[in-house]
């Protein structure tokens, strides 16, 4: 009886060292449009790290709802390249559901998440790099950068961040992300193992990695939609063995002409789908067929504004991460951003005015610290950023010899970075199988299917969901990252 009062006192004690030893004006104690009592603590504010010019990072960080004392530190990235990691937030696996305000404006009414990441982790949602979301540096020369600046700068983040949270040094560290943090985490995965090699210090405890419909290989990604639209039956046989005659499976550097007139017919087939989810409706633009006479006085003022025809569809922004128009992978050199992508042509099935009210609204931005000098919050930013690294093949290979556990995660839904092209490039690896491709289990139905490498490098599905996997399936998902986070079988 004693010794359980000394482990209660000593649990007792670690939780309000926690609480305490965080920077205090770090600290989140309300935010507007939540009525309650925060399940656990919120910290946000500025990361700031020192250069010719200097760069502010900005963080939210949710501590574990569970044991922040023993529950892992989890660092998410959104992707873009470009695109605040409040996407993630908001959208998708944040501590809250956001409730659209009622016609006539208003903030969202914010309610607790039950499928919460925070949930059985503690959070750190990032915007990264400088000039994305409320990340930003005085001389916006530091918005040119690029896949292996950014992974030098979060890593310096991280080290600093584990500094002013000293507390969280021992937890087991993993980053996950979705899109084109595919590119983000494992080169920033290389870079903290090479720190560590190195002895820098604080040592950052990394054990691992997941990502989601995450872009890794330029040739895998870019063959995979024509087969990936076959395989849902969104063209023919006829015309998917036109194309695989005429292209012979290469579906993006192609030079034949025949190759690009069945592709092009291929887009067009396609061009009405919601690319992020074919299963989800789209948001369009005036001039769709699908109002009924004209008459738009069922839609939001705020949504006729943007141009929005359809009904809204709950709060859903639909899309983001980063998809590329068509059939064009992640090349080198210079990625168009999503602002200057929407320059020039209409990226469909686009909606983010919940995040945009809420972030943009002066109370709210008090409430977490964000700097005026950071400008008008945008989900993806104008930034100039270059794909520099190359493959993530040889990153991946490079993080299981290191001992780090990897997971993969597939919506077999996305159009945008399809799973075949994910599946392809992972069996390229060329990992001895030691659990073969079988279902896995949610609230007692097949919630997609799973096949586990040799080196901990695990392949999974969800069944049903997009390119934003938590945002369409939140319990499944949260089911896979606690009990892979855990070490347990899924």
């Amino acid at each position: 009886m004693a010794m359980q009062r000394v482990t209660v006192f000593v649990c007792v004690f670690l939780h309000l060292y926690l609480v305490e030893a965080a920077p205090k004006i770090s600290l989140v104690k309300t935010l507007p449009g939540f009525n309650g009592t925060f399940p656990s603590k919120h910290y946000s504010g500025y990361v700031s790290l020192e250069g010719n010019p200097p760069k502010n990072l900005f963080y939210y960080f949710v501590v574990s709802e569970r044991n922040p004392t023993r529950d892992p530190v989890v660092l998410w990235l959104n992707g873009g390249p470009g695109c605040s990691s409040f996407d993630g937030f908001v959208y998708e696996h944040g501590p809250f559901n956001f409730e659209a305000a009622k016609q006539g404006g208003g903030l969202p009414i914010l309610h607790l998440n039950p499928y919460s990441w925070s949930k059985v982790a503690n959070i750190i949602y990032l915007d990264s790099p400088a000039g994305v979301g409320f990340s930003y540096s005085p001389n916006t020369s530091s918005y040119i950068t690029g896949d292996i600046q950014t992974a030098a700068d979060t890593h310096l983040f991280l080290l600093k961040w584990f500094e002013q949270y000293p507390e969280f040094r021992a937890n087991p560290f993993y980053m996950t992300g979705e899109s084109y943090a595919g590119i983000y985490i494992p080169t920033l995965a290389s870079d903290i193992n090479k720190g560590i090699k190195s002895g820098l210090k604080p040592v950052i405890n990394l054990k691992g990695y997941m990502v989601g419909n995450g872009v890794c290989d330029r040739d895998f990604d870019g063959n995979a939609l024509v087969p990936f639209a076959h395989g849902m039956g969104l063209i023919s046989n006829n015309m998917f063995k036109e194309a695989e005659a005429l292209c012979k499976g290469k579906y993006h550097t192609s030079t034949n002409a025949n190759c690009e007139k069945i592709l092009n017919k291929i887009d067009s087939i396609l061009d009405g789908l919601n690319r992020y989810d074919i299963l989800e409706p789209c948001f369009h633009k005036p001039g769709v067929n699908d109002v009924p006479n004209g008459n738009l006085s069922f839609v939001p003022d705020s949504f006729k504004q943007l141009g929005v025809t359809d009904k809204p569809l709950a709060v859903r922004k639909r899309m983001y991460g980063r998809a590329w128009p068509f059939r064009a992978p992640v090349q080198e050199g210079i990625i168009p951003s999503w602002p200057q992508l929407m320059r020039e042509i209409s990226v469909p099935c686009t909606n983010d005015i919940v995040a945009t009210e809420w972030l943009n609204n002066d109370a709210v931005r008090k409430a977490i610290n964000a700097n005026p000098e950071s400008g008008k919050w945008n989900l993806c930013a104008d930034i100039r950023y270059s794909h520099d690294a190359g493959s993530m093949i040889s990153y991946h290979k490079n993080s299981t010899a290191n001992g780090y556990r990897v997971l993969i995660y597939s919506g077999d839904h996305d159009m945008c970075v399809p799973f075949t092209g994910t599946q392809s490039w992972i069996q390229s690896l060329g990992y001895k199988i030691v659990d073969e491709w079988r279902p896995w289990l949610s609230n007692g139905q097949t919630a997609g299917f799973l096949e586990k490498y040799a080196g901990d490098f695990t392949f999974l599905t969800i069944k049903g969901a997009g390119h934003t996997v938590p945002e369409y399936k939140p319990r499944e998902s949260l089911e896979f990252f606690d009990r892979w986070l855990q070490g347990k079988k899924i």
